[in-house]
């Protein structure tokens, strides 16, 4: 449970210290059907491709992509069961990339399987014992209060609380908005998969070749945008994924549809926008994906995708929402429209909310929401997002009037007034709309004139 949230950390308590000793490593839980068990327990089958996937996980939360020469005190991976897959998701430290590893149910043989989430300590005694696994070996992972266990493991301690990083629950809530706005626009399969990813470490992108295209497998940077070019600034970001070239099966890339910039006057201009991209990884039972944020100084945790559903979606739906998530590896939207009594518009504002907490991803693969289950606290939300907080302050100082125009509002800000006008494109006159034109999330002007504009429709 949150037993307390101030400053940028988020801490969770759990019922006893995790620990590290001859028997294995003993983590403690957060979630599944009865207080603090463990939640799944059994042997991976592919045990050397499970270490290396592993190692990149916790290779990209020691990462500061846009600064290699810094590096960056790890955090722990969270690990998610939903019975019938087993996940492991981590951000870097610059919070640009996110990384997750899944074991299908195919690829592992449960002898106890529950819901839940947890923090794994991937520290240099696991790492250590996950690179000298080899082929043929067995790896029995238990999650939750008993053991994940390595027998090459020695003594060690892991601490008893484990503090989640504010800018991963805000980072979590940015990329599964992105993902799940993304499509497949490249697949490869067998070898050429294999061979696309070893040429990554080779491929060299710039300010003005921010696109990758495909000859064959083999990547390509270009500065021409098309359907088929996914955009990657920082070809190092993607450095991982070549580390697990020798056991890829496939690799599908995912892009949003390819869009212009708004021009100053909110019609589309000449400039493409750079957007963010996925890279998934097939494996055997299993699959690793990359999502990369469209900038290498740009993290998940300031993108405000989520700042609309926030401020507008009413605290009764998402608790609506909330009580039918029972670790579902896929959320079905219709599903929970059906048991909620809720549109299935409300059903998605409800998830965007609950993720920003941490509490759904997103499944390129499945092409659907998943259950993540971290304490789901509206307030704690609230206090990490900082334009939301400046607009409700808009909201209480009645600094937002209704202009004449349908959607057109006048906002009073530091002695000076803006115009907001909400439509499909919302826009406002503002520096922070001209600096960025919708690309980071709405600013706390428009962010005010819908809570004042949503206020008077309820009424």
């Amino acid at each position: 449970m949150v037993t307390k949230s101030a400053g940028p950390q988020t801490t969770l308590s759990y019922v006893a210290p995790s620990r590290l000793d001859d028997a294995g490593l003993g983590l403690s839980t957060s979630g599944g059907r009865a207080d603090h068990p463990y939640f799944f327990r059994g042997f991976v089958d592919n045990a050397e491709q499970a270490a290396r996937a592993l190692l990149a996980v916790a290779e990209v939360s020691q990462s500061r992509y846009f600064d290699l020469s810094a590096r960056a005190d790890m955090k722990d991976p969270v690990v998610t069961s939903n019975v019938s897959a087993l996940r492991f998701e981590s951000f870097s430290a610059c919070n640009g990339v996110y990384a997750r590893f899944d074991i299908d149910a195919e690829g592992f043989d449960a002898e106890w399987v529950d819901w839940g989430t947890t923090n794994v300590d991937l520290n240099a005694p696991v790492r250590l014992a996950l690179a000298a696994i080899t082929p043929g070996e067995a790896l029995r992972l238990t999650v939750g209060a008993d053991a994940v266990e390595f027998e090459t493991l020695g003594d060690a301690v892991v601490e008893s609380k484990v503090p989640l990083p504010e800018r991963w629950l805000r980072g979590f809530a940015e990329t599964q908005i992105a993902a799940s706005a993304m499509r497949p626009i490249v697949r490869l399969s067998g070898a050429q998969a294999r061979i696309a990813l070893r040429e990554f470490a080779r491929l060299k992108l710039s300010e003005r070749t921010p696109w990758v295209s495909f000859a064959g497998p083999r990547p390509l940077a270009t500065s021409t945008p098309t359907d088929q070019t996914p955009c990657l600034v920082g070809g190092q970001r993607v450095g991982a994924l070549a580390r697990l070239s020798g056991y890829a099966t496939g690799l599908t890339v995912y892009a949003p549809e390819r869009r212009r910039r708004l021009g100053m006057g909110g019609s589309a201009g000449h400039e493409w926008v750079r957007q963010p991209s996925a890279w998934v990884v097939d494996m055997e039972g299993a699959r690793f994906t990359l999502v990369v944020s469209p900038e290498l100084y740009r993290g998940f945790s300031g993108e405000g995708a989520v700042l609309g559903s926030l401020a507008k979606t009413p605290e009764e739906q998402v608790r609506r929402v909330e009580q039918e998530l029972r670790g579902q590896a896929i959320l079905n939207v219709a599903d929970l429209a059906a048991a909620t009594g809720l549109a299935s518009e409300h059903v998605e504002a409800a998830l965007a909310v609950l993720g920003a907490s941490g509490r759904t991803g997103f499944d390129l693969h499945a092409g659907a929401f998943f259950h993540r289950d971290l304490p789901y606290d509206r307030t704690v939300l609230s206090e990490l997002q900082p334009r939301l907080k400046d607009a409700w302050q808009l909201v209480s100082l009645d600094a937002v009037t209704a202009a004449e125009g349908g959607g057109a509002f006048d906002v009073l800000s530091r002695d000076s007034t803006y115009r907001v006008v909400l439509g499909e494109v919302d826009r406002c006159t503002c520096p922070w709309f001209a600096k960025h034109r919708g690309e980071r999330g709405p600013c706390k002007h428009v962010l005010a004139a819908g809570l004042v504009g949503a206020d008077a429709l309820s009424r």
